[in-house]
């Protein structure tokens, strides 16, 4: 069995938006992702998926719950030298490759920043052969290095995010729908270039993104979201054959498929949550349907659920 390398245990991030208001955008979620595999996170655009990966990676203080990290809980951390050594551990690739890069800066400066921040490097030449070997490792030139992220395209800004990301050789990745806003001839580009640095480098992925048939592409399991919850995990290729929620379902059938014929005549399922008419005081968790596959649900969709399954 892989080692746990994050571990997630009822974790909540509430945003006060005015009294009594309260955006619930993250609550109650657990799951564990191990060292070397490719965490899938997707669900419609703010279910909270992103906020889960900010929240883990401390961009946002968690309202409750643990983040654990080798063992050790994120948000316990207080020492600027604890922290110091978790952000050289666990790095993040932000959806908007141009928002995310300083305009004023050479791109060498934009990638050597943490090299300069965690002192990795003795000398400016190794500093600059640092960032060579990089925009290397991401199909860029060292010639890149003087220019400034206006003069690239979307791909090559996502590039050079990804390389200021393994400058400071992390453990762990967040992606945070790193591919959304390029186009799809790029996109493939960028997903292939992350599974063999992934390869490479022994790299563990949490992969957020709305994209569903992207994500089973990279993705060893998958998690999926709604309005703050984990619904449904599962193993990439299981969740696609046998989703459970009707929610995965619903997703599952609004992918767009290849054959014009079956595309005009296949029926997409609308999911609907006032169906579950959850009764005061129901227990609802995350339950096991087979091995590797959780559903959250009541103890009654439980025994539901497994019935559909076995069928």
């Amino acid at each position: 069995m892989a080692e746990k390398l994050l571990e997630i245990k009822n974790l909540k991030q509430h945003f006060n938006v005015g009294k009594p208001n309260q955006v619930k955008a993250v609550d109650g979620i657990s799951f564990d992702i191990y060292k070397g595999e490719t965490l899938g996170l997707v669900g419609e655009s703010g279910c909270g998926k992103s906020t889960t990966g900010r929240t883990i990676i401390r961009l946002y203080d968690a309202t409750d719950g643990e983040v654990l990290f080798e063992g050790e809980n994120v948000h316990g951390k207080k020492s600027r030298s604890d922290l110091k050594k978790f952000n050289r551990k666990m790095q993040m690739i932000f959806q908007d490759p141009y928002a995310s890069l300083n305009p004023r800066m050479t791109v060498g400066d934009i990638i050597a920043e943490g090299i300069d921040i965690h002192g990795l490097s003795k000398t400016r030449k190794d500093r600059m052969e640092k960032v060579h070997e990089l925009l290397k490792t991401v199909g860029l030139n060292k010639e890149h290095a003087n220019r400034y992220p206006h003069e690239f395209s979307g791909g090559q800004r996502q590039r050079i995010g990804i390389a200021r990301a393994l400058a400071v050789e992390p453990e762990f990745i967040i992606a945070d729908e790193p591919i959304s806003a390029l186009d799809v001839s790029i996109q493939a580009q960028v997903v292939n270039l992350m599974k063999k640095l992934q390869r490479d480098k022994q790299l563990t992925y949490l992969f957020i993104a709305h994209d569903l048939s992207m994500v089973k592409y990279i993705s060893d399991r998958i998690g999926v979201m709604y309005f703050g919850k984990l619904v449904e995990l599962a193993p990439s290729e299981e969740l696609y054959k046998n989703p459970i929620h009707p929610y995965t379902q619903s997703l599952l059938s609004a992918i767009p498929l290849p054959d014009p014929e079956s595309e005009r005549t296949r029926k997409r399922t609308a999911y609907n949550p006032s169906i579950h008419n959850y009764a005061e005081g129901e227990n609802l968790e995350m339950r096991e349907i087979s091995p590797g596959h959780f559903v959250y649900c009541s103890e009654k969709e439980f025994k539901q659920y497994q019935s559909i399954y076995k069928k």
